[in-house]
């Protein structure tokens, strides 16, 4: 996964965290505006949410973040 998603994804768990709380939920398309802009990264991202680790839609931003963290 390419380091800018990697940071993306750990800035917006840590957004959702402190303004939701720890057991907050997320799915993959949170770490995009509602457009299709950058169709590359949609499916990079998705391919290491779905295809990758196999997660269930909504996962804890907590877990999605510390999986970034230990690189897996």
């Amino acid at each position: 996964m390419r380091e800018s998603l990697r940071t993306k994804i750990i800035t917006v768990c840590d957004k959702k965290i402190a303004s939701k709380g720890e057991n907050v939920g997320l799915s993959f398309y949170a770490f995009f505006a509602n457009k299709n802009d950058d169709s590359e990264l949609i499916m990079e991202a998705a391919t290491w949410w779905i295809q990758t680790h196999k997660l269930d839609h909504f996962e804890k931003a907590h877990k999605i973040k510390q999986m970034i963290l230990d690189g897996l």
